[in-house]
């Protein structure tokens, strides 16, 4: 849960100038622009596109939001591949199909699979990149030392995505060497690190043989909307307690499907994601309210408060007392200052 935190205070700074509702677009040799996507988006977002070869840009994505509608070209030849940093992203793919990355995964599709799409954010956030490739364009400006490593842009499109379907790949170490070094850079070294990263990328990926790694975190887009659903529901009532199997009866699912989907989607089994939901709310309502500690662990499901506060120091390595005490002091610092 610290890491999550980390995690989200760091999005808040990048989106510290951005008001709600609204996304700051960088796009390709232009000034940036603050806009509102739509009348009914509240969420806030930033995007930045660097065109780094002729057919290829990269773009760095920072949403706080849970939705975000994205729309580019559909290019048959066109392949777009997205790295997720932090939170996780879900888009729908054609034929029915949803597919979602958490930390460190890596996808690619062809550009005709999501074009008209909505990205899903689960945790409401996210930080990744994203690079669209037009492999004929590239192919006839190869960079050279993509030309000196064989690569082809149209056999990695084939290789990786035969048939036109997306493939993932999960979080790795390889991976990781390669996208690490783009996040958090100064402004002056972003685009020679960029240019130097993503060529490195095409490098490791013609390399590659990427069988066996489909459809690892794809489902059917109906399975992912009964399972927000059941996400919503459980969010909203964090004082029921319920099992998988009631869950599944209610639904209509098998529990196999219900918990690895519900896991795709946010990242965590059904269990571990409700009771950090849970001492969320228990946070909140420790800060906000005045009361008691076994009526606050009734509203969260806890009957037993000896249990409610041991769960509760397993993740905030505080009690509850001594948590809401330091909430207090420092609410009367802030004020003093």
């Amino acid at each position: 849960m610290a890491m999550h935190a980390d995690w989200i205070q760091s999005i808040e700074r990048q989106l510290a100038e951005v008001p709600p509702g609204c996304l700051l677009e960088s796009p390709v040799s232009q000034v940036p622009r603050l806009h509102r996507p739509g009348p009914h988006w509240a969420g806030r977002g930033r995007v930045e596109t660097f065109s780094l070869f002729p057919g290829l840009t990269l773009s760095h994505l920072c949403f706080q939001s849970e939705t975000f509608s994205h729309r580019h070209a559909a290019l048959d030849s066109g392949l777009e591949i997205t790295h997720c940093r932090r939170g996780r992203v879900g888009w729908e793919m054609k034929e029915g199909l949803t597919l979602y990355l958490g930390p460190g995964d890596l996808s690619l599709h062809p550009m005709d699979c999501c074009a008209h799409s909505t990205l899903r954010f689960p945790l409401g956030y996210y930080e990744g990149f994203s690079i669209s490739l037009n492999p004929d364009t590239l192919s006839q400006a190869l960079p050279p030392a993509l030309a000196l490593g064989g690569v082809s842009p149209q056999e990695i499109l084939r290789r990786f995505c035969p048939q036109g379907h997306p493939m993932s790949l999960p979080a790795q170490t390889a991976l990781d060497h390669i996208f690490s070094p783009l996040y958090d850079l100064p402004e002056a070294l972003r685009l020679p690190y960029y240019t130097l990263k993503v060529q490195e990328l095409l490098l490791y990926l013609s390399q590659q043989a990427p069988a066996g790694e489909r459809a690892s975190n794809q489902y059917l887009s109906q399975q992912v909307e009964i399972i927000r659903a059941i996400h919503d529901q459980l969010m909203a009532h964090p004082n029921q307690r319920t099992t998988i199997e009631a869950l599944a009866k209610e639904y209509h699912l098998n529990t196999s499907t219900l918990k690895a989907v519900f896991k795709a989607v946010y990242g965590q089994p059904i269990a571990s994601h409700m009771k950090h939901h849970r001492m969320q709310e228990a946070a909140r309502l420790l800060r906000e309210t005045d009361l008691s500690i076994g009526d606050i662990a009734q509203q969260v499901g806890y009957e037993n408060q000896s249990k409610f506060s041991n769960v509760f120091r397993d993740i905030f390595q505080v009690l509850p007392t001594e948590y809401r005490r330091q909430q207090s002091r420092d609410s009367k610092t802030e004020g003093r200052l």
